[in-house]
Formats: structure tokens, C-alpha cells, sequence
């Protein structure tokens, strides 16, 4: 009976695996379909990237030198505090560490199992009962022959070191974003302080205005013309104000503060930032071959051609080993004795035959699945030019508009200083002189939006160059 149980137990080991289905014709075009495969990836190991290994100093994935030539260190105490703090990048650190142990739970399957166990029973045979004590021990190995479960661990892996570059990605987007929302904070302090000035010009402008109309020198139409005016400054500082505090709001959440501490938020004087940096006319194609998005993609793509091995060897024999020792005995002190003990070792073959074509299924599956990720690598590749060329032209463009809207704003400011001369010597009343001014306020105010509008640009290139400025 004992010898029984033994063979039956080692027997369910060997047959664990479940059997599938098969199509000869899939089977016979594996090796000309893999050659196909080989050809696709050519590009691929053209450019293929080191190891990827968790960075102990993530301070290097944001290049903080970069930064500093804003030589600003409120800016560079966000940067950092972000760093440390922000929400969105302590989950990425989390999914590189669940992915860490996928990779670890997918290698313990190229290992062989050991399960022991304990049965305490009663039980009688042949009109005799008696207590019994019994202590299994079962072993089983598939032996990956054909390196099935070693490409799944691969595969896995691959996942693993995505995650790193989803990491990496993460940093530097939420310094990016972490850049552009200060930016736009201190562009909007100046925009406020110069909309202050606007509107307080306005009012005196209404005030003379009334005077000018109650004695008859100005119509009632011009009178409620500057009344608009004025009204539509106040309206245009109270929406300055509230986009202000909206960015100061989106700060606190980057940096991993309360939105109720924006108050303490210190930054530079808006004359004061500026960025001292070299933006270069061209890149060159390493570093787009360097972003995380596209190493990413090329990851994903061998794990898909991973996926279609792995399918493929689904469909050969599947080779299991397993042992069994089983110690059987009334009295528990005497468990651990030879003349007690069962033991089988063995092996099996099995060819999957038919399971409803799911194997099939399942090549043709990983098959789209991998053409997709080739789609997708070519589609980041373009996409990372495009955002490149994009910010490159964005720079440029905008240098120039600032330089010709400096040259305005020269010119207006002679025309102020003429207009203030005529003013000393009484030749223009002093509304003209407040009207003049409110003129010259209105081109400062655009020459701000587009120097702080390149400093956006110089932060977006940064990002489209994956911080290798």
C-alpha cells in the first residue's frame, strides 16, 4: 500500500504539466520565422544599451548643474526638495522595486521546488487499524532544456529595467515641470507689479478725465471709455493674481508641500533670473538614442521578440523531473528511520498534442504584440526628433522675437523721455504724459512674457535632450 502511494504521488509530479495544443506547420517555420526576427533586430543591436542599474544618487538623472545657471537658489531648493519629496517619484522608485521582485519570483521558477509536510492520521487495512505519523518530502524540477523558462526570467527583466527608465523619465519631467511653474511664478510677480502701475495710471487717467468732462473739455463717451479701461485693468490684475496663486498651488504639490504653505514660498526678484547657459544650434543623434522614452522602447520590443520565443517553445516536449521520500511510522520518535522510509526518483516527456489551437493562438498573439512594439520604438524615434526640433526651433524663434521686441521697447522708451520733456515745459498735459507711459508699461510687460517665455523654451529643450544638455 505504501509503495503504492509513493508511485502515485511521484507519478502527479511528472505529469504536472498541463498538455497543449500544436500545429506542425508553426513548428516547422519556427527556425525561418526566428531568422526574420534576427533581421528586424539589427537596427535594434545597432544602438542596444548598456546594463541598467538603479542609481543610488538620482540627483544625476535631473543634471543640477544644469540648473544652476539660472543662478537662482530658491530654484535649485525646489529642484531638490521635488527631488526628495514628490509624490509622482516615490511611487516610480516603488514600481522599480515590485518590478525588482517579479524578476526574483520569475528566477525561482528555473529552480527545482522542495516540499515537506507533516500527517498525523488514524486508519485501518485488512480489518486492522492503528495510528500512523507521516512526513512527504516531494522534489520537482522541469528541466528547461530548451531555455523556456530561462527567456521568461529575460523577459521579465526586461520590464524591470523599463521601470529604471520610467524612473528616470519621471525626475526628469517633474523637474522640468517643477522649472516651468517657477518661472511662470516669477513671470507672473512681474506682470502684477507692471499691471499694478497700469492701474493706477488708469485711475488717475479717469480721475483727471471726470474733471475734464465736468467743465465740458472732453465728451461723456471718452469719459466711459477710461472708465472701461480702468475697470478692465482691475479685472486683468485679479486674473493675474488668481493664475499666480493657481502656480503657486502646483508648486507646493511638486515639491511634496501642502498648497496652504504657497505664503512662505520665496523666489528671486524678476530682474533678477536669468540664464547663462549655451543653447546649441544643433543636437546630435545620441542623444535622442539616450532619452528614457526611447530606450524604453527598445526594451519593450526585445521583450515582445522574447515573448515570441517563448511561445514558440511552448509548442516542444516538455521534460520533468521529480523525487519523492516519504517516512511512515506509528511512533513519532521513530519517524526518521530507513526502514521506514519510501523513497522514487523518475522522469517524463510530454509532447503537447491538442488543447483548442491555443498554442497557435498564443504565437500569433505575441507575434502582433511584437509588431506593435516595433511600431511604437519607431514612432518614439520619430516623436523624439520632432520634440528636439521642436524646442530647438521654439529657442531660436523666440531669441529673435525678443530681440526685436527690445528694440521696440528702446524706442518707446525714447518716445517716453520726449514726452516727459514736453511735459517739464508745459506743452502736453499730464494725461498725455500717464497715457504715454501706460505705453511703455505695455511693452515692458511684453518683452517680460517673451524673455520668461524663452526661459520655458531653454527648460523644454532640456527635456526633449533628456537633461545631456
Amino acid at each position: 500500500m505504501k509503495k503504492i502511494l509513493s508511485l502515485a504521488i511521484l507519478c502527479s509530479i511528472i505529469s504536472s504539466t498541463s498538455v497543449l495544443a500544436v500545429n506542425d506547420k508553426t513548428v516547422l517555420n519556427a527556425a525561418t520565422e526566428e531568422n526574420v526576427q534576427k533581421n528586424i533586430y539589427q537596427d535594434i543591436k545597432k544602438h542596444k544599451s548598456e546594463a541598467i542599474a538603479p542609481q543610488a544618487n538620482k540627483y544625476e538623472y535631473v543634471n543640477l548643474s544644469w540648473w544652476g545657471q539660472f543662478n537662482d537658489e530658491y530654484l535649485n531648493d525646489y529642484i531638490i526638495r521635488a527631488i526628495e519629496n514628490n509624490k509622482d517619484l516615490k511611487m516610480a522608485t516603488l514600481t522599480i522595486d515590485e518590478y525588482y521582485q517579479n524578476v526574483r519570483m520569475q528566477r525561482a521558477s528555473e529552480l527545482p521546488a522542495l516540499t515537506a509536510g507533516f500527517m498525523p492520521g488514524y486508519g485501518g487495512f485488512n480489518g486492522t487499524s492503528q495510528g500512523n505519523f507521516g512526513l512527504p518530502i516531494i522534489a520537482s524540477y522541469e528541466l528547461d532544456l530548451f531555455g523556456k523558462n530561462h527567456n521568461k526570467t529575460t523577459a521579465v527583466k526586461k520590464l524591470y529595467e523599463a521601470s529604471i527608465l520610467d524612473e528616470q523619465a519621471a525626475y526628469i519631467s517633474i523637474a522640468s515641470a517643477v522649472g516651468c511653474v517657477y518661472v511662470g511664478i516669477v513671470k507672473l510677480d512681474a506682470l502684477i507689479d507692471m499691471q499694478e502701475e497700469i492701474v493706477k495710471l488708469r485711475k488717475e487717467i479717469s480721475e483727471i478725465m471726470t474733471i475734464s468732462n465736468k467743465e465740458g473739455i472732453i465728451s461723456t463717451s471718452d469719459l466711459v471709455k477710461a472708465n472701461k479701461a480702468y475697470i478692465s485693468g482691475t479685472s486683468d490684475l485679479v486674473e493675474l493674481k488668481k493664475e499666480r496663486t493657481k502656480l503657486l498651488n502646483q508648486l507646493a504639490v511638486l515639491v511634496g508641500d501642502s498648497p496652504n504653505n504657497i505664503e512662505e514660498f520665496k523666489r528671486t526678484d524678476y530682474k533678477a533670473l536669468s540664464y547663462a547657459g549655451i543653447i546649441p544650434n544643433e543636437v546630435s543623434s545620441e542623444v535622442i538614442m539616450n532619452r528614457p522614452d526611447y530606450k524604453k522602447a527598445e526594451k519593450m520590443l526585445e521583450k515582445a521578440g522574447i515573448d515570441v520565443r517563448v511561445a514558440r517553445k511552448e509548442m516542444l516536449p516538455h521534460i520533468n523531473l521529480g523525487g519523492l521520500m516519504f517516512f511512515n511510522n506509528k511512533y513519532l520518535e521513530s519517524l526518521f528511520t530507513t526502514n521506514t522510509m519510501l523513497w522514487g526518483v523518475g522522469g517524463g516527456v510530454f509532447q503537447p498534442l491538442f488543447q483548442g489551437f491555443s498554442l497557435t493562438t498564443n504565437l500569433k498573439a505575441k507575434k502582433i504584440a511584437y509588431e506593435k512594439s516595433l511600431r511604437n520604438y519607431e514612432k518614439i524615434n520619430l516623436t523624439s526628433m520632432q520634440e528636439v526640433n521642436d524646442s530647438l526651433v521654439s529657442v531660436n524663434m523666440d531669441r529673435e522675437k525678443l530681440e526685436k521686441q527690445k528694440n521696440i521697447q528702446s524706442l518707446e522708451q525714447k518716445d517716453f523721455k520726449l514726452t516727459e520733456e514736453k511735459y517739464k515745459e508745459g506743452v502736453i498735459a499730464k494725461l498725455d504724459l500717464d497715457q504715454q507711459k501706460e505705453n511703455l508699461l505695455n511693452v515692458q510687460k511684453m518683452v517680460y512674457n517673451t524673455e520668461f517665455d524663452c526661459m520655458v523654451d531653454y527648460i523644454n529643450f532640456y527635456k526633449a535632450v533628456a537633461a545631456k544638455v
